[in-house]
């Protein structure tokens, strides 16, 4: 039997391009919430971002061995990034390409990888995480707080 492991994702910045972050709330066994703050980035490209740092994550803490026989299932609402990533829909941005390259070769690291789309409603913690990080470098680049 497959082990299989849930990660919420968001990416949001404040300006699109602006000041941006990622938020990753990886379910069982982890159980833990990650961020990070990207710098000026569009919505998209963090999206991206934070599905890059949760598999990077991923295989630090369970090691490459234990993630080969491991599916991610990426619960995320960002249609367009789930659409994309799932090959529905063509990528067409140039910051994006890169990073869809970036994800593809990851998942050569995974059993299986699968991308569903959510209501932002559903993904708080994520959500949470991007906002608290974004409130952490409110003072750089006149960044305002929400």
């Amino acid at each position: 039997m497959q082990e299989q492991i849930v990660i919420y994702t968001d990416g949001g910045s404040r300006g699109n391009p602006g000041p941006a972050a990622l938020g990753a709330a990886v379910g069982a066994p982890i159980n833990k919430g990650y961020s990070k703050y990207l710098g000026k980035k569009t919505n998209n490209e963090a999206e991206y971002e934070a599905v890059i740092f949760a598999l990077e994550k991923l295989r630090a803490t369970l090691g490459k061995k234990q993630c080969e026989t491991l599916k991610v299932t990426f619960k995320m609402d960002s249609d367009l990034a789930v659409q994309q990533l799932s090959d529905k829909w063509k990528i067409e941005g140039k910051t994006i390409i890169p990073l869809f390259v970036k994800i593809h070769n990851l998942r050569l690291d995974f059993g299986a990888i699968e991308f569903r789309h959510i209501p932002r409603e559903e993904n708080k913690e994520a959500d949470a995480l991007v906002n608290q990080e974004l409130d952490k470098h409110a003072h750089e680049g006149g960044l305002f707080q929400l």
